[in-house]
């Protein structure tokens, strides 16, 4: 069981990246049961003290990576040990390198038009070991609830890529679900136990950077916590999403000083 820390009520994972990677491999490829991942960041905490049902499924995930860097800040301002900030994008990185050891058969389901076809492809191009079993945009039917699980993603395709339900032995090792925040996580927890996949992780934008459809900050800027920054300017519909950070830092500051 990997360690966490508490922000905000949220058990956020506190160990390093590589001990995180492996221990999701070891998961996925155990079988024994199954799991979901998530990416809390700032927006998504302030979220859940508003959301009980999304505070839930944030703190009964296996895996809780750190992937703000405003995560990383309030972890510091609380006096509380956090490995490092380890972002959604980077991990599914993580995820595909190891893969040319340590096959994993991964899915990729929502974003945009084709986001998550180009997001696949230009994965495959960059780690062309990867074993991606399916890739689809059509989510719409599924976040919407109509029919069981099962049988929307049966009709939109897994089947015809010789993924069974339930019942059958082949399935993914993981599927990245973009819905964005919170319906991914809500849609994973909700339909988990139907779906032929050991793991699921909620991705939000990250197939966005990963199909090249929206450009990734410079890496200084990534470094100094500034990507969200980058994207604001470059995408300012996003703007009202930030309204969230100053309630973050405010909720913070009531934590440590009335805790």
């Amino acid at each position: 069981m990997l360690r966490k820390i508490e922000i905000l009520g949220i058990r956020i994972t506190s160990e390093n990246r590589q001990d995180v990677l492996e221990y999701a491999l070891d998961f996925m490829q155990n079988g024994s049961k199954k799991g979901y991942i998530v990416t809390p960041n700032p927006e998504m905490l302030v979220a859940a003290q508003h959301d009980a049902e999304f505070k839930s499924i944030l703190n009964k995930a296996e895996v809780a990576l750190p992937d703000g860097i405003g995560v990383t800040w309030a972890a510091r301002f609380l006096g509380k040990q956090l490995q490092g900030r380890i972002t959604g994008v980077d991990f599914i990185e993580d995820i595909c390198e190891v893969a040319q050891k340590k096959p994993v058969r991964m899915g990729f389901l929502g974003g945009g038009p084709k986001v998550a076809e180009m997001a696949a492809e230009c994965l495959k191009k960059k780690y062309p070991w990867i074993t991606v079993r399916y890739s689809s945009e059509e989510w719409k039917g599924l976040q919407a609830g109509e029919g069981s699980a099962a049988d929307d993603i049966v009709r939109y395709g897994f089947e015809k890529n010789g993924l069974g339900n339930t019942s059958g032995n082949e399935k993914l090792d993981i599927l990245f679900v973009a819905f964005g925040a919170p319906k991914q996580e809500k849609w994973i927890a909700s339909h988990l136990s139907e779906l032929p996949v050991t793991m699921a992780m909620g991705v939000g934008g990250a197939l966005d950077y990963l199909s090249e459809t929206v450009s990734r900050a410079p890496g200084p800027v990534r470094a100094l916590g500034l990507e969200w920054l980058y994207r604001l300017v470059r995408q300012p519909w996003r703007w009202r999403r930030q309204l969230a950070l100053p309630q973050f830092v405010w909720l913070v500051a009531r934590q440590k000083f009335l805790s």
